[in-house]
């Protein structure tokens, strides 16, 4: 079933309290204010970064009849036009532009890629690389982790030891999460979610953003769907109000079991 995000009205404002929208407040006013701020009003958000990415970064332009009749794909718009599509009123274009704003180096190495797709096969046809490409943009999670033992239990879908066992790892800086795909805080507006984000382990770097957009636009990541790992954001410590129980881990849905055969590459490293 599709998923509708809440009226805006009706979201309960709690959820900005809780991760991962806490990790937001920079842009509090944007998600709490009872209004929907323009297109226009997100766009100028662009002056306050920094000037290179000031200067390369495309605009958010108000999505409307007129602007589509152009009749490119959104891909293409971005990357020949420099336009972001937007949608006025809609949480999903609103969060996708706090990712452009936040991560501008990574969204646009995923926009060359998803343009080189289109035009290598046309906007009708998807590749292996493009389906990756939107899997990470959409559900996209950034796992930075050294641990060669919690390396390990992720891999295997040790849920229980992962977030039961090493519950200390989750604050300890052994393991950091940044969530990425818009989709995801979308999703993280019904507090009663089970979110489970795909993610890209990475060791830990200072420029990491800088990093990994280096090694997506250099076709060194996300050429397979079966690169990403699932991580049930549910399962981390203070991230959803059921799993101070133990049992959570066992009775979730979203932990699933690792299918035979599955395999992941290792993690990326920085040097």
């Amino acid at each position: 079933m599709r998923f509708v995000a809440p009226a805006r009205a009706a979201v309960d404002a709690t959820v900005f309290d809780r991760p991962p929208l806490m990790f937001w407040e920079e842009f509090g006013a944007l998600l709490r204010s009872p209004s929907w701020p323009a297109v226009a009003e997100i766009d100028a958000l662009r002056g306050k970064l920094h000037n290179v990415q000031k200067n390369t970064l495309p605009h958010f332009i108000e999505q409307s009849a007129e602007l589509l009749r152009d009749g490119l794909h959104y891909e293409e718009r971005i990357g020949t036009r420099g336009e972001i599509a937007t949608r006025p009123g809609n949480w999903h274009d609103l969060l996708n532009a706090l990712i452009w704003l936040r991560y501008p180096t990574i969204k646009q190495a995923l926009n060359a890629r998803q343009l080189a797709g289109v035009v290598a096969v046309g906007p009708r046809q998807r590749t292996r690389a493009q389906c990756a490409l939107t899997h990470f943009d959409e559900a996209g999670v950034i796992v930075q982790i050294d641990d060669p033992a919690l390396l390990a239990s992720w891999n295997a879908h040790d849920w229980h030891g992962l977030f039961w066992r090493e519950r200390a790892a989750w604050s300890d800086g052994r393991i950091r999460v940044d969530v990425f795909g818009h989709a995801l805080l979308e999703h993280a507006l019904q507090p009663a979610q089970l979110l489970v984000g795909k993610a890209i382990a990475i060791a830990p770097c200072a420029d990491m953003p800088e990093r990994l957009a280096l090694a997506i636009d250099a076709g060194k990541l996300l050429n397979d769907p079966l690169e990403l790992r699932p991580l049930p954001l549910s399962g981390i410590p203070g991230w959803h109000v059921g799993n101070e129980d133990e049992s959570f881990y066992a009775v979730t849905p979203c932990f699933r079991a690792c299918r035979a055969g599955r395999s992941y590459p290792p993690a990326m490293r920085c040097g």
